[in-house]
């Protein structure tokens, strides 16, 4: 199974995908993870990446595209891929449509987390004092969520016109969460 866990930065995209990865031995495929060990490296993608993400902005299509498509077979051979943080923009699912037909599959499954803008900031005050994260600064997450809103929410309607949309309440508990996206994967 493909799943595609979809909402705004902070919404607990990656509390959950970890969870689903013991539990139902998924591969998780995180942008925002597969991007800070890019930066991490020192590489010379790394040191691009940097200067992007410390300003809010999206990285580019096709360097996420790559990254993602170095990961599908890891994916593959566990039985399906969680995508947490991507696709972000019309383009971007539309070209992990093409990618994954090309390899005879799909995505089966897109979980909305509803969740309210003013709660997310709340959450990433208190993860930018915990981690220090450069791109959890409530400066930066103001962009980010900005960017979210105009680029990334246009794609429910994508995926509603698949049939592949459900929503779950992103507002509750971890459990709670944890709950609703069991009975969306179980159904």
């Amino acid at each position: 199974m493909n799943l595609i866990l979809f909402g705004p930065p902070a919404a607990g995209k990656g509390t959950q995908a970890k969870r689903l990865v013991e539990t139902r031995k998924m591969v998780q495929l995180s942008t925002g993870d597969m991007l800070r060990a890019a930066i991490a490296s020192g590489s010379e993608l790394g040191k691009r990446v940097a200067g992007v993400m410390e300003r809010g902005e999206l990285v580019t299509d096709e360097i996420v595209i790559e990254l993602i498509e170095q990961r599908l077979p890891e994916a593959e051979a566990a039985g399906g891929a969680i995508f947490d943080g991507f696709p972000r923009t019309l383009a971007q699912a539309q070209a992990l449509d093409d990618m994954l037909k090309q390899r005879g599959s799909g995505i089966d499954l897109v979980i909305r987390l509803k969740v309210d803008d003013q709660a997310l900031m709340d959450r990433i005050a208190g993860r930018f004092a915990e981690s220090g994260r450069p791109d959890d600064n409530p400066d930066s997450f103001k962009v980010r969520l900005g960017a979210y809103n105009d680029q990334t929410a246009p794609l429910l309607p994508y995926y509603a016109g698949q049939g592949k949309l459900v929503e779950v309440d992103g507002m509750g508990s971890i459990e709670t969460v944890a709950a609703g996206i069991d009975k969306a994967l179980d159904a």
